[in-house]
């Protein structure tokens, strides 16, 4: 079941939290709405869900309008992050839950529901707890009678509003691995939330970043962490050490030292340049490619690499990560040199472009 999202705006009185989103979700694909608190990835997808109603804008399900349907309409199976089961009801009767009240017409018999719960305990690997409350259940196995009860009503479409965030990290992780198989074996249209970026790309097909209800990019989670589209995508990625210098010529200057770029930006002035940990030279003699001293004040050996904390010396005043290969770790202490292999640069939020890029900027033109 496709889901098209077309031009959604949604306001609380008069606070916009969502700024005209359009967005395709194509049939059997796990798209992760990815953001910090107050992005509007939540009001999204309760929107999707029918829970919330946009102040404009279209949801079509498979290119039918259900805009103005009620969510049990929509037919949509929905996961809360704190599960929402009922205390009074067995593990059992609360898969079952959706079942029972639908209506008559459409309600399965008796030993219909029944065979329908056993395959499904069976499928979240439960059988053995039917018979137990939610109050005798650890936390992921809370989440995956809820993920059941979404599924017994046979959804195309899943949503789960941050599912994992109550789990701590080895249960979330197992959890994660779980329902990227399940998605694999069932092939349902998923869409769900979550502020952890580990998750979003290790679980989903594309990964949507949103902020202050806008969408950054929307594309494959490798695509998103390798070609940020915006400076608070590249931010909010993961790690990243932020430089604040100026270009001239084809050479970035920060404090008494200058670094090679490698190419002469079109633009000449203040800027901020971005590097992830792993995209820093770092060596223990000087160079023309690794030309700025540095301090080592942390060493996490990592097996086949080493994380490295590190302190500019007379040449900036806050302190880089930095990934070093190899089983030869630094000593806290140590010199060593630092330069750049993959430097991004921004005016504000503007990308300063590569000359390779700007080329194709203009070929393109």
């Amino acid at each position: 079941m496709s889901i098209e999202i077309a031009r959604i705006k949604k306001s609380f009185g008069r606070t916009q939290v969502l700024n005209d989103i359009s967005l395709d979700i194509p049939s059997g694909q796990m798209v992760a709405l990815l953001g910090p608190s107050g992005s509007g990835k939540t009001t999204l997808l309760r929107i999707i869900a029918g829970l919330e109603h946009q102040s404009s804008g279209h949801i079509r399900f498979h290119g039918t309008d259900v805009s103005r349907l009620h969510a049990r309409e929509r037919k949509v199976g929905f996961v809360f992050q704190h599960y929402a089961l009922f205390r009074h009801m067995t593990v059992f009767d609360n898969i079952a839950f959706g079942l029972t009240v639908l209506p008559r017409r459409d309600r399965p018999t008796a030993a219909a529901i029944k065979t329908k719960v056993t395959q499904l305990l069976e499928m979240v690997q439960l059988a053995h707890l039917a018979d137990r409350f939610p109050a005798q259940l650890s936390g992921g196995q809370k989440q995956r009678v809820a993920l059941a009860r979404a599924l017994a009503v046979e959804p195309q479409i899943l949503l789960l509003d941050e599912p994992f965030g109550a789990l701590d990290a080895q249960v979330r992780k197992e959890l994660r691995r779980w329902l990227r198989q399940l998605h694999e074996e069932l092939k349902f249209t998923s869409v769900f939330v979550t502020h952890d970026q580990e998750e979003a790309t290790e679980v989903a097909d594309r990964v949507v970043v949103m902020s202050q209800g806008n969408i950054e990019q929307a594309d494959a989670p490798d695509r998103v962490w390798r070609e940020p589209a915006t400076r608070f995508v590249l931010e909010f990625m993961g790690e990243v050490n932020r430089l604040t210098g100026t270009v001239r010529g084809g050479q970035f200057h920060v404090g008494a030292h200058r670094w090679p770029l490698g190419y002469t930006p079109a633009y000449q002035g203040p800027v901020d340049l971005f590097l992830r940990p792993w995209e820093v030279d770092i060596s223990r003699r000087t160079s023309l490619d690794s030309p700025l001293p540095v301090q080592v004040i942390e060493a996490s050996p990592k097996g086949h690499y080493t994380q490295l904390v590190v302190q500019p010396l007379g040449w900036y005043h806050d302190p880089l990560t930095v990934v070093m290969a190899g089983d030869d770790v630094p000593q806290r202490g140590e010199r060593l040199f630092v330069g750049l292999q993959k430097a991004r640069l921004y005016n504000g939020d503007q990308r300063i472009e590569t000359r390779e890029e700007e080329l194709a900027l203009a070929q393109s033109a």
